[in-house]
């Protein structure tokens, strides 16, 4: 059986730069989840046009525009790359730019052209699940994300915020609050007998 080897990470994305390359319904969709997910991101979007989705969003954040071709000099200060543009000379090109500059970059649609998926997102306040299907199946990964979204409770957050609480008050070494806290939410993820 293949196995997922990617290392999911949860970036703090208000403290790197986003570059987008392209303009159309895949940047505006790119731009969407980044922005539901952390709405405090910083992202520039490169390309000579934009769909009116695209720049009403850009004004919900810290988005900035701007109406060009694609030039290396984009890349300057950036962390992350996204490319989305429907050129494939285009995208190999923005692909291999990063690559000399060891800029992280994800070309859409393009496996081989990635160093990271953007995988299905659920948020409930401080908890966040992140799902990935190693880039074969987005629908798969849109499917879990529904299913999570239903299945993780609402007050879920109100529980992490009283644990992190009960936390600060317990006594002893680190081994010893690990073996509290342990037993003490034991049953919050009980299997459910059929």
């Amino acid at each position: 059986m293949e196995r997922n080897n990617l290392y999911p990470i949860f970036l703090k994305a208000k403290n790197l730069n986003v570059l987008i390359v392209g303009g159309g319904f895949v940047a505006e969709e790119k731009l969407t989840f980044l922005l539901k997910s952390s709405p405090d991101a910083h992202v520039t979007l490169v390309s000579p046009m934009f769909r009116e989705g695209t720049i009403a969003l850009a004004k919900k954040g810290c988005v900035t525009l701007v109406e060009d071709k694609y030039k290396k000099k984009y890349l300057r200060g950036k962390h992350i790359v996204v490319v989305t543009t429907d050129v494939p000379e285009v995208n190999v090109k923005v692909y291999k730019h990063c690559r000399k500059k060891s800029i992280l970059v994800n070309v859409a649609d393009n496996p081989p052209y990635c160093d990271f998926y953007m995988g299905g997102i659920v948020t409930k306040g401080n908890v966040k699940v992140a799902i990935s299907t190693n880039g074969k199946s987005p629908t798969t990964a849109k499917r879990l994300r529904q299913f999570f979204e239903d299945v993780i409770p609402e007050n879920v957050d109100d529980l992490v915020k009283n644990l992190n609480e009960y936390r600060k008050t317990i006594k002893g070494d680190f081994e010893e609050k690990v073996e509290t806290l342990n037993e003490f939410t034991k049953g919050l993820i009980e299997k459910k007998e059929s």
